[in-house]
């Protein structure tokens, strides 16, 4: 691949560049200045926004709270970033996931407050043994692992498995994404009374995230927090 041969060039544009983004594309995509809600990372308009500073939340979280505590984001899923997420997932651009991993490491300090909003362990969303075999790689251990280290948290990337071997969510709505991972993880580590990072590359709907959280507080999880590269701006 070019970008594989050619590792100086831009990841988006094609330009040299000593960085996986030029400083055009850098300051043009990823610098968004836009208000999400704490829990589910979701854009906030002016009437989503609750006052409290932090404890900014959408509507449905505030509704409904899911059984995940936080979400950071790093920007919405749309071109031209989601160009690097099908990269990574689909494309072997390995790099792109340290740069997900500093960049979701940077945003994580700067906005935690006190010692409890670090996890104590972070972990990729598991992979069916099938899709791993196909693809060789599981993006979200490689944006996890380095994203641990630039942490200092301790990373498992056995910390749960997938059981289930479901349906890909992209053909799914809503409602059958939920049906369709409800029970498809189980928790393979002890992780009574511990704050659990889950990491991936996209967040869609969360309902993998959702089932993920709820399998791991069911198993004893204090807290669960999780950290994508992109967040589609609606559910």
């Amino acid at each position: 691949m070019l970008h594989t041969l050619l590792p100086n060039l831009c990841a988006l544009c094609g330009n040299l560049s000593r960085q996986t983004l030029c400083t055009a594309c850098d300051s043009a995509y990823w610098n968004e200045s836009r208000l999400r809600c704490t829990v589910c990372a979701l854009p906030l308009s002016s009437r989503g926004r609750q006052s409290g500073g932090a404890s900014h939340r959408c509507t449905d979280c505030r509704a409904e709270p899911p059984p995940f505590d936080a979400t950071f984001a790093l920007a919405d899923y749309r071109a031209p970033l989601d160009t690097l997420a099908i990269g990574l997932k689909f494309g072997a651009r390995l790099r792109l996931a340290r740069d997900f991993a500093q960049r979701l490491a940077r945003q994580a300090e700067d906005s935690w407050q006190q010692a409890s909003d670090r996890p104590d362990v972070i972990a990729p969303v598991p992979l069916a043994r099938r899709r791993l075999v196909e693809r060789g790689y599981n993006q979200a251990w490689q944006i996890a692992r380095p994203l641990a280290r630039a942490l200092t948290v301790r990373s498992d990337a056995r910390l749960v498995r997938r059981v289930v071997h479901t349906a890909p969510q992209s053909r799914l709505d809503l409602a059958a994404r939920r049906l369709n991972v409800g029970r498809a993880f189980e928790v393979a580590r002890p992780v009574h009374g511990l704050h659990v990072g889950i990491v991936d590359d996209v967040m869609t709907t969360g309902a993998t995230l959702e089932a993920l959280a709820r399998t791991l507080k069911a198993a004893g999880a204090r807290r669960v927090t999780n950290f994508v590269a992109l967040r589609t701006p609606k559910n």
